[in-house]
């Protein structure tokens, strides 16, 4: 739950700066205008096709991944944490980018 509301902060606060940086570069010409809003459709798709992808994870890949992304931790830090080789935290921090990296295309491709 935390993970899903962190991640809609993220994208709104991403969105407002996309929107303020197109408003800052306008220049009233239609023609080369990009779009103004992205789909919340669009958002909520991806948001849930992330969140499936990270509980196909296994617990260990996802452990790191959320204590390094979410927390801020350093390898050293999350090694500690978990009672492991920091290179093996890296390792599995590694393998989860990756699987979400893999899924994520195959997603983009068939959706």
């Amino acid at each position: 739950m935390l993970a899903s509301v962190r991640r809609a902060a993220i994208d709104r606060a991403r969105s407002d700066e996309r929107r303020a940086a197109r408003e800052a570069r306008a220049d009233g010409g239609l023609g080369d205008a990009e779009p103004q809003f992205e789909s919340p459709a669009l958002a909520d798709d991806r948001r849930t096709a992330i969140e499936a992808s990270l509980r196909r994870l296994p617990e260990a890949q996802r452990e790191v991944l959320a204590l390094k992304i979410w927390g801020g931790l350093t390898f050293e830090q999350i090694a500690a944490q978990l009672d492991l080789p920091p290179n093996t935290a890296a390792s599995r921090y590694r393998y989860a980018l990756e699987a979400l990296r893999r899924e994520m295309t195959v997603a983009n491709c068939h959706g």
